[in-house]
Formats: C-alpha cells, sequence, structure tokens
C-alpha cells in the first residue's frame, strides 16, 4: 500500500512558476513509477508527466513539454512537477498517481493522491 499527498498548489499570475510536491510513505517507493495527472472544471482527467523510478525516463504531454519538468528524490520518497511559464490553460487539480513497474501515460496507476488545486491568472 502508498499514501499519496500532494502540495506545493496554489494561486499564480501567467507566466509565473509553481512547484508541487507529491510525498509518498507506505511501501518502497522507489520501484513505483509516479505519474502526474490534472483535471480541470468539466473536462476528463489528463497525463501531464511521468517519471520511471529510477528517474531515469521522463514523459510529457505534449501541452506542458519545454514548461513542465518532472523529477524524484528516492531519498525523501517525494516526487516534483516543476512548472514554469504557467498559462491559465494550466489550471486544474494536479494529482500524482503511482504504480509498480513502468510509468504510463494512461490512468492505469494502482494509487492516487488527493490533488492539489493550481489557479494561474490572467
Amino acid at each position: 500500500q502508498v499514501q499519496l499527498v500532494e502540495s506545493g498548489g496554489g494561486l499564480v499570475q501567467a507566466g509565473g512558476s509553481l512547484r508541487l510536491s507529491c510525498s509518498a510513505s507506505g511501501r518502497t517507493f522507489s520501484i513505483y513509477g509516479i505519474g502526474w495527472f490534472r483535471q480541470a472544471p468539466g473536462k476528463e482527467r489528463e497525463f501531464v508527466a511521468a517519471i520511471s523510478w529510477s528517474g531515469g525516463r521522463t514523459y510529457y504531454a505534449d501541452s506542458v513539454k519545454g514548461r513542465f519538468t518532472i523529477s524524484r528524490d528516492n531519498a525523501k520518497n517525494t516526487v516534483y512537477l516543476q512548472m514554469n511559464s504557467l498559462k491559465p490553460e494550466d489550471t486544474a487539480v494536479y494529482y500524482c498517481a503511482a504504480r509498480l513497474g513502468s510509468p504510463l501515460v494512461t490512468l492505469n496507476y494502482n494509487y492516487w493522491g488527493q490533488g492539489t488545486q493550481v489557479t494561474v491568472s490572467s
């Protein structure tokens, strides 16, 4: 069992930055692939970024490529999502998720956090 808690969301102006954190407790964190997803009001949850258990492989949605960076510190049981050049369309609740093995760009994850709100004003 893995428990995930997101933090770092908030209100920021367009062009600004935020860093989200996903802290994990429970079973060995380092063996899990981690993904970040987001869900805007009235829209489906969508993939944002993912990272392999070692941090050696990362994946990004086209909409955030070049602006967002995913990283992890297994010693701290934490995955980060650095978000730069934020746009109003990035406004959503951001969720992290964990699954054994390789990360996926789909919703097929075993564990989910409760989400953190990111609001980007124009």
